[in-house]
């Protein structure tokens, strides 16, 4: 069964990772129609600051769309973890600091038409630098970039993540001025 829907569901793919679900759902004409759906645990992206005018990005190779590209660090939650524990975890694995203070911003669904992932973010504040501790299949690096610059890189497709976008916008629309 799917989060959210009392529709049965069929397994039609299990993997370590993820599960796919196929679902009947009725529609408008009365018939039924099949829908898809990726079941997988929720992740966290975090936005580390150094100061008030620098944000720690990170450089991630992804494979699944062959490129290196411009994030915030983040990563899925263990069973049964707090996003917030997870935000401080992924927080050192990925960009090598430990924060003092981390606090919510905002969660959103970054794909909810095929996928029940959802995405915990949070400001991460008063740094220590500690190392990173990447996972074996990993392959990432650190740049911290004035806060301005990440905006721009944000405005000339420079940054291409979601749900790094979405975390910086919302950092850039609602919260930097109350900082």
């Amino acid at each position: 069964m799917l989060p959210g829907t009392t529709q049965p569901t069929k397994l039609v793919y299990q993997g370590p990772r993820f599960d796919v679900h196929r679902v009947e759902l009725p529609g408008r004409e009365g018939r039924m129609v099949a829908r898809d759906a990726v079941a997988t645990a929720s992740a966290v992206v975090v936005l580390p600051l150094l100061n008030a005018q620098t944000v720690v990005l990170i450089r991630n190779e992804r494979f699944a769309v062959g490129q290196t590209l411009w994030e915030l660090p983040a990563g899925t939650l263990e069973d049964g973890e707090d996003p917030r524990e997870c935000a401080k975890r992924e927080l050192i694995e990925e960009a090598g600091y430990n924060a003092a203070r981390v606090e919510p911003i905002i969660d959103f669904y970054p794909s909810p038409g095929i996928c029940t992932e959802r995405m915990y973010a949070f400001l991460a504040l008063d740094l220590e630098h500690v190392g990173q501790d990447l996972d074996e299949n990993e392959r990432i690096t650190v740049e911290p970039v004035a806060l301005d610059r990440s905006m721009q890189m944000v405005r000339d497709n420079t940054i291409r993540d979601g749900k790094t976008i979405a975390t910086l916008l919302y950092y850039h629309a609602f919260l930097k001025e109350a900082r």
